[in-house]
């Protein structure tokens, strides 16, 4: 099977080392293999995103020579898709709307070890339908997770393991203003792209299990997973955009 790799960034900004560096790894996985990247802008947020910088990130991309075979339709054009992945947990009885506040989010203990999502207690799980119109506000929606591990080959960290319940819990999947979250989004592009490895930052890799996990469900395929280390500021800080 040829080796379909991607690079996709957020058009939210000017492009950074830490974005080169995992752009360059993952051109550097496909072109060894004699395979194909693909490009695919993660333009969920329009309100943080725009077209400028997505075509600012075209130009340094091919600047730099780490050309692409093709560029898959962007994340903001993609809705029906998502939203046909949604129905289908709907279908399996897997979601439930969550009126939690953002508040109270952030006082539930334990923000998850490396991407600072608060494992979610469930206080939404088993609301009576009755109950949803009282909040008066549009909620949510998460997807069950099991009380299980699911275990992860990494070709760069190796072995990583994660029990759902205990270290995420239920996850949102759709936000509350209509959005769909980066999670349900790229496991549905992965698969429509046929994407056989993901190369990224190991930033990542903790949201991986719940990507499996959404795989699972919807019968998509699993790639390769390669998380790499990420690049830091003399200081210890992780590098962002606007360290440029």
């Amino acid at each position: 099977m040829r080796s379909v790799g991607r690079f996709a960034p957020t058009p939210s900004g000017r492009m950074h080392l830490g974005n080169l560096f995992s752009a360059l790894l993952a051109w550097l996985s496909v072109r060894s293999q004699g395979g194909e990247l693909v490009l695919r802008m993660e333009d969920l947020d329009t309100q943080r995103t725009n077209a400028g910088y997505a075509s600012q990130l075209r130009r340094d991309l091919t600047w730099l020579g780490l050309t692409w075979d093709r560029e898959t339709t962007p994340q903001s054009q993609r809705q029906d898709a998502y939203q046909a992945a949604f129905r289908l947990l709907e279908e399996m009885g897997l979601l439930y709307p969550c009126y939690c506040t953002r508040s109270r989010l952030h006082r539930i203990d334990a923000p998850h070890a490396t991407d600072g999502v608060y494992v979610y207690d469930g206080r939404c799980r088993n609301r009576k339908p009755e109950e949803w119109a009282a909040f008066g506000r549009l909620p949510a929606w998460r997807v069950r997770v099991p009380d299980r591990e699911v275990s992860l080959w990494d070709g760069i960290q190796g072995q990583y393991i994660e029990n759902l319940a205990r270290d995420c819990g239920d996850f949102v999947v759709r936000r509350a203003d209509g959005v769909f979250v980066y999670q349900l989004a790229v496991v549905v592009d992965d698969a429509a792209a046929g994407v056989t490895e993901v190369v990224r930052g190991r930033d990542l890799l903790s949201s991986t299990p719940r990507q499996m996990y959404l795989q699972e469900l919807l019968g998509a395929p699993q790639p390769r997973y390669y998380h790499v280390p990420m690049l830091l500021a003399p200081d210890g800080r992780r590098l962002s955009k606007r360290d440029g």
